[in-house]
């Protein structure tokens, strides 16, 4: 897994699972903490992601929250969309575009 970016968008690539969770909270933590407004996070190079990477992008939402933003999703793939209109979780997080799939 690879996240490039700053305290106003990151960009997410690889594989986003129990493996590199730990760093994935870090470095999103850093981001927020760090900046203001929303923060956007680009999932287009996301290969994949488990039900621990998918908590670790709710622990952020829940953290921007916390802080004052908003966290983004931006590019996400369609086996994610579907993934997010089945746990119903497109009704909590904030999608880019909001064009998702039904499962």
């Amino acid at each position: 897994m690879q996240i490039k970016g700053d305290h106003a968008e990151l960009y997410v690539g690889g594989r986003l699972d129990v493996r590199s969770a730990a760093d994935a909270r870090s470095a999103l933590h850093t981001a927020l903490d760090g900046g203001n407004g929303d923060l956007v996070l680009s999932l287009a190079r996301l290969d994949s992601w488990d039900a621990t990477g998918l908590g670790v992008i709710m622990g952020a939402h829940r953290r921007a929250g916390r802080c004052g933003r908003r966290l983004v999703l931006r590019d996400v793939p369609p086996q994610m969309q579907r993934l997010l209109v089945a746990t119903r979780l497109h009704r909590i997080l904030a999608i880019e575009g909001e064009t998702l799939t039904k499962p």
